[in-house]
């Protein structure tokens, strides 16, 4: 059986963070959205205690569509 991706995101003053997290082998994909709409992707590898770092962070759950949408406009 395969794990559920999970999706977050924080909105800042001025851009916004979403990250994707495979909860199965902790790797995952963070998007920064700027104001003039550039968006930066990297890989990630997380800990186990990535859920936390969100949470402490005050990043929220959220769904795949929005995230793939922005994945979808990458260049």
């Amino acid at each position: 059986m395969s794990a559920i991706v999970r999706y977050f995101k924080r909105t800042f003053d001025d851009y916004k963070v979403l990250v994707k997290v495979n909860p199965e082998d902790y790797t995952g994909t963070e998007l920064i959205i700027h104001p003039d709409g550039k968006i930066e992707k990297t890989e990630m590898e997380f800990d186990e205690e990535i859920f936390e770092d969100l949470a402490v962070d005050e990043f929220e759950e959220s769904g795949a569509m929005e995230f793939n949408l922005y994945v979808a406009n990458l260049k």
